[in-house]
């Protein structure tokens, strides 16, 4: 076996628990710790008291965890090429980097190295931010994770029509209260973008109670409003539901689904 295909299997293939060898589960695990100890010290690092205190462990620990996953991200772009979809050197290359997943590693490290070429300090605060997409590369280890994308990838249109309907109710919502309340509180129904704030927090039945309708009419509509709320905002929920229901029981039946098309197999 090659170098490029027996790395490729190490990274990439996903294999049943029991057919796995002990060096794939110990770099899982390895890789599995890191991306959470990775969250762990962004999250520690916000905190000016442990910030003060381990600023040098922090940084050594973000210099170790960015050198690992470059190793790892740039293993996958050479090893790709075993495969028959990239083994064009070049192309084939760029087709794998263009995936989402090898798009979400590749944001998981550019932050780091983009500090060396900006002396802009809020500019490098804020790609600090980005640091939490190493989390996003738990769906490369976690079946749970993988089952909700594969979900996600089947259920794409529904969720889509949902949230077309959902922007068009925020702005049914937010256009008839700015008509109902416009002229008895000019302060803060002030126009219709304005209002949207109103819509989206009564539509999802949070409320602020910063703004609050004090007319007949718009007390009316906010009672309407806040009904079709609970039930708009249930939809995305029933068709995540009814995908994983879905999904589990093509496992059940014995049909495997391909970790990167979405594809069923066998």
């Amino acid at each position: 076996m090659g170098l490029k295909k027996r790395i490729w299997e190490i990274l990439e293939v996903e294999r049943p628990s029991a057919e796995r060898e002990r060096v794939l589960d110990a770099f899982d695990v390895f890789i599995l710790t890191l991306i959470l100890l990775n969250v762990v010290a962004v999250i520690a690092g916000t905190v000016k008291s442990v910030e003060a205190r381990f600023q040098s462990a922090l940084r050594w620990f973000e210099i170790f965890s960015v050198a690992v996953f470059t190793v790892e991200y740039l293993a996958r772009v050479w090893a790709c090429a075993s495969q028959s979809e990239y083994s064009r050197p070049v192309i084939g290359r760029l087709r794998f980097m263009l995936r989402p997943i090898a798009i979400i590693d590749l944001l998981a490290i550019l932050p780091f190295y983009l500090t060396f070429f900006t002396a802009d300090l809020r500019f490098i605060r804020a790609l600090r931010l980005f640091r939490l997409f190493r989390v996003a590369k738990l769906g490369r280890y976690s079946s749970s994770m993988r089952l909700f994308g594969r979900v996600f990838r089947n259920k794409k249109e529904e969720l889509f029509v949902t949230a077309m309907v959902m922007m068009m109710m925020v702005i049914m919502s937010a256009s008839l209260m700015y008509f109902a309340e416009n002229e008895a509180q000019p302060d803060k129904f002030t126009d219709i973008p304005s209002t949207i704030w109103w819509a989206v927090m009564t539509l999802t039945t949070v409320g602020y109670g910063d703004i609050f309708p004090i007319t007949t009419l718009g007390k009316c509509l906010t009672m309407a409003i806040a009904i079709l709320g609970i039930g708009m905002f249930a939809l995305p929920v029933g068709i995540f539901g009814a995908g994983f229901v879905e999904e589990i029981q093509k496992q059940k039946a014995g049909k495997t689904t391909c970790p990167h098309c979405g594809g069923e197999i066998g």
